[in-house]
């Protein structure tokens, strides 16, 4: 019998949805094999397999539709049925693989964890306690280990977390001015997005070796939207603090808002907490302002009416005004960097906001804008501004194999 081939799976869980990604041990080097994208775990899902072995932007080999009924929406078990078809598509379609090491995405750490850990039932128990500071993304980053557990007994996890890449931030930059007692029970900002900052960074160092030593600036900007200010591989500030929900307008989050808007609401309308976690974290962002239109950029960039377009317009500004507060933390700018999403792929979005930060000396090629290559200022641009495709997935696979200790050249 044939000896299979060693697989990592890559696991990131979403309120809604799930992807995963398979990747192999070449050498020193791992590549990606196949990513899943299940999405509207509410029913009916859309599952779409590409293959990345040949084509590295992946080919589409296979799509499914998932009713209600066939993940079994109605007693909770759809992340639990989606992936049960994943795995049993894997073992259909990939009898010489074999899930020997499972990585998870996290978004949250805490204090405990600023580096990836093997996960036991100690880390899962830790990990609960976050949930109320992500309830978006918490509960299900530790539903899908759970499962895997169930799953795959056999494979170790890893958890890897997105507040990790933070832990860096000075003490000035990480806390709130609020009573101490306060501050040393861990009320303070942490930082999101860490594991996509970490590899935009690790891409850089690749492209040139030079630019990941600059003061560099790196938006992503999708659903969940944030920026960081790093210098020298480590984070600076970044626009996310204690929760998520900080920041940026996002999809359906608030991003910044007075603090006094919740004692009014609380106040004047009686809102309890139940309401307000609704409205901060559903209700507003690309949402809210739109009138509900949509919290999709896209959707909103196809709509006539000015309602989308102001949602739209309030994104760039933030960006904008965020850009100015992360570069005096910097002590200046060299490098831009546009990510996630909507940061890969609107060249339109990208071109308002380098225009607003024209100040600053950036200027962009709108050839290269438009063709979305990685360089995408123009060659007087005394700000290098880039688009480079995030890859939260490959990242997570680094982590979970040197966590294991799998040898890679790093």
């Amino acid at each position: 019998m044939t000896a299979k081939t060693n697989m990592v799976l890559i696991i990131n869980a979403g309120s809604s949805s799930l992807k995963c990604s398979l990747f192999d041990v070449q050498g020193d080097e791992i590549n990606q094999h196949f990513r899943v994208k299940v999405a509207n775990l509410a029913g009916p899902a859309r599952l779409e397999i590409y293959d990345h072995s040949v084509n590295p932007d992946g080919i589409l080999v296979d799509k499914e539709t998932l009713t209600a009924e066939q993940l079994d929406v109605a007693n909770q078990q759809a992340h639990a049925s989606a992936l049960k078809v994943v795995l049993e598509w894997i073992e259909t379609n990939t009898p010489h693989f074999k899930v020997a090491w499972v990585g998870h995405r996290v978004v949250h750490g805490g204090d405990r964890y600023a580096e990836p850990v093997v996960v036991d039932t100690e880390v899962l128990e830790f990990l609960e306690t976050l949930v109320p500071l992500a309830p978006l993304h918490q509960p299900y980053n530790l539903k899908l280990i759970h499962l895997c557990r169930e799953f795959l007994p056999d494979s170790p996890q890893v958890a890897c977390f997105d507040t990790a890449f933070h832990s860096t931030t000075p003490v000035v930059a990480r806390e709130f001015a609020i009573p101490q007692k306060l501050t040393e029970e861990g009320i303070r900002r942490y930082g999101f997005h860490g594991l996509s900052y970490e590899y935009i960074h690790d891409k850089l160092e690749r492209l040139d070796a030079d630019l990941a030593k600059q003061k560099l600036l790196v938006a992503h900007l999708g659903a969940g939207s944030s920026m960081c200010a790093i210098s020298k591989g480590e984070s600076l500030a970044s626009t996310m603090g204690f929760t998520a929900v900080e920041g940026l307008p996002m999809g359906t989050r608030s991003g910044q808002l007075d603090p006094g808007v919740m004692l009014y609401l609380m106040q004047e309308k009686g809102w309890d907490a139940k309401q307000l976690e609704s409205f901060l974290y559903k209700e507003c962002g690309w949402f809210g302002v739109s009138g509900g239109i949509s919290s999709d950029m896209l959707t909103l960039k196809k709509s006539d009416d000015p309602l989308a377009k102001k949602a739209i317009d309030m994104l760039v500004y933030r960006i904008a005004r965020e850009t100015g507060s992360l570069a005096a933390a910097l002590g200046g700018l060299d490098v831009f960097v546009f990510t996630g999403g909507v940061g890969e792929n609107d060249a339109d979005l990208r071109a308002a906001v380098v225009k607003e930060n024209a100040w600053l000396g950036m200027k962009l090629d709108p050839a290269r804008n438009a063709a979305n290559e990685y360089l995408i200022s123009a060659d007087d641009s005394r700000v290098r501004v880039f688009a480079i495709p995030t890859n939260e997935e490959k990242m997570i696979a680094r982590h979970t194999l040197k966590q294991l200790g799998v040898a890679l050249t790093w």
